[in-house]
């Protein structure tokens, strides 16, 4: 992959991240996020392929803890998971974008956590 693919792949990445965190207010932005994540994680070199595997598991754990907390909403605890799930969602992209920036691979992509 030459030089300018990876740019190109690199902006992508960011658009992604950002569309992630447009979600947090206009849900479909997500699901464009998702997909794309899906569509260009496979011609990614490796570094930029953990990113993509971090922006997936961010939407659908993202999207587990909002269920749950959409299925408790009646009970104080519901509203508290709602919005942890926003801030988690929030701090996740921030994190991912920070890694994007000096180029490096995200630590561990599969972690439920924030790193």
């Amino acid at each position: 992959m030459n030089e300018l693919q990876q740019k190109n792949l690199t902006g992508t990445t960011k658009l992604i991240y950002i569309l992630m965190l447009v979600g947090t207010l206009l849900p479909m932005t997500a699901v464009i996020a998702l997909i794309m994540a899906y569509i260009y994680r496979d011609q990614a070199p490796d570094w930029l392929q953990t990113h993509y595997r971090f922006l997936i598991r961010s939407f659908w754990i993202g999207l587990l803890y909002l269920f749950i907390g959409a299925f408790t909403y009646l009970i104080v605890i519901g509203k508290l998971v709602m919005a942890f799930a926003v801030i988690w969602i929030i701090v996740r992209c921030i994190k991912g974008l920070n890694w994007l920036d000096r180029q490096q691979a995200v630590p561990n992509p599969d972690t439920w956590w924030f790193e």
